[in-house]
């Protein structure tokens, strides 16, 4: 139990220090061609589960997806990334940094269901894909919903 603790002491101070070292205007742009990468790997399993189905593409899809969902994206929500900066726009609600405890559950529902959604699409069942890409999305949605304005 302490290691656990310890791993995610560490990993917030990681995450605290990232934020500090990259401009607010930079992490709204970064952060945003995360998720547009995520969602044309999204589309991309999409196409393959409503069309002929490429068990490689959607493993390297999936791979994408996980791997930047993992990556510590929250270290793009610093302070000052609540309101558009320049000519960067966001589309966070302020909501999203007031209710921390509540984005980090989905946060950390979203990145369980990216890691299923790998580990289906590595295991090649196209039926278990279908069920972990629509879990997935319905993680994504649950943010969206609550914190991403239109």
């Amino acid at each position: 139990m302490k290691k656990i603790i310890a791993l995610g002491i560490l990993a917030l101070s990681i995450a605290g220090t990232a934020s500090a070292q990259v401009k607010p205007e930079d992490q709204i742009k970064y952060r945003q061609a995360g998720y547009s990468f995520m969602a044309w790997n999204m589309g991309k399993i999409k196409a393959n589960l409503d069309g002929e189905y490429n068990a490689q593409q959607v493993q390297a899809a999936a791979n994408a997806i996980a791997a930047i969902a993992g990556s510590g994206m929250g270290a793009l929500y610093g302070p000052g990334t609540d309101k558009d900066i320049g000519n960067r726009k966001t589309r966070v609600k302020p909501e999203f940094f007031q209710n921390m405890e509540d984005v980090g559950k989905i946060a950390t529902n979203f990145n369980a269901a990216a890691a299923s959604l790998a580990k289906a699409a590595a295991e090649g069942d196209k039926a278990a894909v279908q069920k972990a890409f629509g879990e997935t999305g319905g993680s994504c949605k649950a943010c969206h919903d609550k914190y991403r304005a239109d």
